[in-house]
């Protein structure tokens, strides 16, 4: 049985999704500049990553939590950005647990084998001998920090983007009540924090292996109408030029909906014209009572070519490479599936899978 793949996704991707959009970051707030005051919530979250790092100098094995706000690392996507990994991600927190309708959200990016050098720079120098001063390290540059001030998400989900180079890193997220009214005449209760402590690999799409992005499971894909400013791009981190991407939270659809599959292909062999030659399979297999798999369905292969692409579309010139897959789901019986996507570049015979798994409700 084959199902009949949509037309007109794949090439609205090649068209528009050129570019990841690129995000902006603040400067470092360990370095306020001096013609303003520095923004409390801003000291304070920064205050309590440093302080973080310091007692805690190992590097982490799976993620950590602390503070009055409990933060739950709930998905990332890593896709070629402008310089470097462009990954939008998800965190989430019990809307309950913040009694403020605003909160402030600091994100650092540390790599790991700067670790020692930070904590160097953020431990207080030692009493130097006689009379001389000791000499406090200068203060570290990290490759991503930035601050966040936003409504409260009713749904407690909070998603952002961070733009990293290849490597090893440490994501320190930390989240405050952005002000707090006083509850008597006493005084004003302490602002809850949270901090969590998540492990990134970033990894090398300019390699010339053949790669994928992550792969997306949309829920919907919808167009956008004009252009988004920097402080909507920072809210919006799944629009992608004309489109906005609705990731699944769960990957559950129903099956009067459709299965939307959106990916990136890099390190194809390019011709001279700019144009690869790729072919993409993409095989579903359902998961049985006894937890064993059987295979279900596929789709005709999908042909990324000088005939399939738009004639715009130059690899040369930056383009990415989408795939893309809109599968109804009315034929899937309800229960349990992985996707096998297979990307077969011609010219080189080179081979990449990825699999994705989902589930199918009545």
């Amino acid at each position: 049985m084959h199902i009949r793949q949509l037309p007109g996704l794949g090439v609205a991707l090649a068209l528009f999704l050129s570019a990841v959009p690129a995000i902006a970051q603040r400067g470092n707030p360990n370095q306020p500049a001096p013609a303003r005051t520095p923004d409390p919530d801003t000291v304070t979250l920064v205050q309590l990553v440093d302080a973080t790092i310091v007692a805690d100098q190992a590097v982490q094995v799976g993620d950590t939590t602390k503070g009055d706000i409990a933060l739950k690392w709930e998905s990332a996507h890593f896709i070629r950005g402008q310089n470097g990994v462009y990954i939008p991600f998800t965190v989430s927190f019990e809307p309950s647990s913040i009694r403020t309708s605003e909160v402030s959200i600091y994100i650092r990016a540390v790599e790991k084998g700067q670790l020692p050098s930070v904590v160097a720079a953020l431990t207080p120098p030692a009493p130097a001998g006689g009379n001389k001063p000791s000499q406090q390290p200068a203060p570290p540059k990290y490759v991503w920090d930035n601050v966040h001030f936003l409504q409260k998400p009713a749904d407690g989900r909070i998603t952002r983007a961070i733009a990293l180079p290849p490597g090893d890193y440490e994501v320190f997220v930390a989240v405050k009540e952005r002000s707090v009214a006083p509850t008597n005449s006493s005084g004003t209760p302490a602002a809850k924090t949270g901090l969590l402590r998540h492990a990134v690999l970033a990894p090398d799409f300019n390699k010339a292996d053949l790669q994928t992005s992550s792969v997306i499971l949309a829920s919907t894909v919808e167009p956008v109408s004009g252009q988004l400013s920097p402080a909507e791009q920072e809210a919006n981190p799944f629009v992608f030029g004309p489109m906005r991407i609705v990731p699944s939270r769960e990957g559950r659809f129903s099956k009067s909906g459709d299965l939307q599959v959106i990916f990136w292909v890099y390190g194809a062999t390019a011709s001279a014209a700019g144009k690869p030659d790729v072919s993409i399979d993409y095989s579903f297999y359902v998961r049985q009572p006894d937890g064993a798999e059987k295979y279900f369905n596929k789709t005709a292969p999908q042909e990324l070519n000088a005939k399939t692409l738009p004639p715009e579309f130059n690899a040369a010139a930056g383009h990415q490479l989408p795939g893309s897959l809109v599968v109804p789901l009315m034929s899937f019986p309800a229960g349990d599936y992985r996707l096998e996507i297979k990307v077969t570049d011609k010219p080189s015979g080179k081979v990449v899978t990825q699999n994705v798994t989902f589930t199918v409700t009545g």
